[in-house]
């Protein structure tokens, strides 16, 4: 009768176990989104305010270019095709 008992017990511990982790990583991932988006809207004010809107703008732009040349290149190699 022992026996059931304890791996019955070791069950329970193992799956509090995996549910205190669980929520601990749930936790730690909306934390990290937060501030993520705390950052991002901190530099959005922060060049709006500082005058160097436009030049921030510029060099987002010149980035997100970059970015989807990139990606096509990316799906380019992945569908085969030579450049």
């Amino acid at each position: 009768m022992q026996e059931p008992m304890i791996i019955l017990t070791i069950a329970a511990a193992s799956l509090l176990a995996v549910a205190i982790i669980s929520a601990t990583i749930i936790r730690l991932w909306r934390d990290w989104i937060n501030y993520k988006q705390s950052e991002l809207s901190y530099v959005q004010s922060t060049a709006n305010a500082g005058g160097q809107g436009s030049a921030h703008n510029a060099n987002a732009r010149i980035e997100l270019a970059d970015l989807k040349e990139r990606l096509r290149k990316l799906e380019a190699i992945a569908a085969g095709v030579d450049l």
